[in-house]
C-alpha cells in the first residue's frame, strides 16, 4: 500500500470531511495501519483542532497506532486449536527517538 494521496482528494481549495478519513480507515489491518496512520495525518495535519474531521482522524490515528503493536486475532478457538494473534497483545506503541510525527508539516 502507497502513501500517494488521491489527488482529488487533496486539490487545492477541497475541504477535507469525516467521509475522507473514513474511506482511509476502511482497510485497517496490522500489516497497513502505519501507512494508513501516516496518510491521515497528512489529510488531516492543516485542519482546525475544532474541525469534526481532524478530531475523527486523531482517534483513527490512536487506534490504527494500537492495531499496528498489538495486531489482532484471528479465528475461532476451537477443539485443541487456539486463536492465532498477528503480534504480541501487551505490545506498546512505540516512537523512535528523533523521528518526526506525521501529524508535522515536512
Amino acid at each position: 500500500m502507497a502513501e500517494a494521496e488521491n489527488p482529488n482528494r487533496v486539490r487545492d481549495g477541497r475541504r477535507v470531511t469525516e467521509e475522507d478519513v473514513r474511506q482511509l480507515m476502511g482497510a485497517s489491518a496490522p500489516h497497513f495501519a502505519l501507512h494508513l496512520r501516516n496518510r491521515i495525518a497528512k489529510l488531516i495535519r492543516d485542519l482546525p483542532d475544532e474541525d469534526p474531521a481532524r478530531k475523527l482522524g486523531l482517534q483513527e490515528i490512536a487506534r490504527l497506532e494500537r492495531l499496528a503493536f498489538t495486531g489482532e486475532v484471528r479465528g475461532e478457538q476451537g477443539l485443541g486449536e487456539a486463536t492465532l494473534r498477528s503480534n504480541g497483545p501487551d505490545e506498546q506503541v512505540r516512537r523512535i527517538p528523533g523521528t518526526r510525527s506525521p501529524l508535522r508539516p515536512r
